[in-house]
């Protein structure tokens, strides 16, 4: 492990009351992790935002499945967009609703490309994408 080096932060006593109650409501034992996380998250970020950054994520989309050629239209744009996409989960959710969950990995704009064609197709009715970095620059 790496040395670790303290620091101060000065926080007024409300807002340090409610990240507290924040952090405990997320299982985090002490301050200090939940900072280190707070910084990781804001890396990956940053990282999302160049265009040579390697990244990945997932795509979340629940759709109806009973709209005229969804299904073959989010295939087509999984094929048309292949190296982005490293696998899928479909579930269905009830009579009328799918979930579809694509892990994609690339360069950040075309995964950015890929994620907008996805959730803008006619009778997805919720898409996200959820971003997250390969780790190696994390400290």
């Amino acid at each position: 492990m790496k040395e670790l080096r303290r620091i101060g932060v000065a926080i007024n006593d409300d807002l340090l009351g409610k990240f507290d109650k924040l952090i405990a409501g997320r299982g985090y034992t002490n301050r200090s992790e939940a900072f280190r996380d707070l910084i990781r998250n804001e890396m990956v970020q940053e990282a999302w935002k160049s265009a040579d950054s390697e990244v990945f994520g997932t795509v979340t989309l629940v759709y109806d499945h009973h709209t005229r050629l969804i299904m073959d239209k989010l295939t087509e744009l999984q094929h048309q967009y292949h190296s982005a996409v490293l696998s899928s989960l479909h579930v269905h959710l009830d009579h009328d609703n799918c979930l579809e969950v694509i892990l994609v990995r690339g360069k950040a704009p075309l995964v950015q490309k890929l994620s907008n064609a996805l959730i803008a197709a006619k009778g997805v009715k919720h898409g996200r994408l959820t971003v997250t970095a390969s780790g190696h620059d994390l400290p």
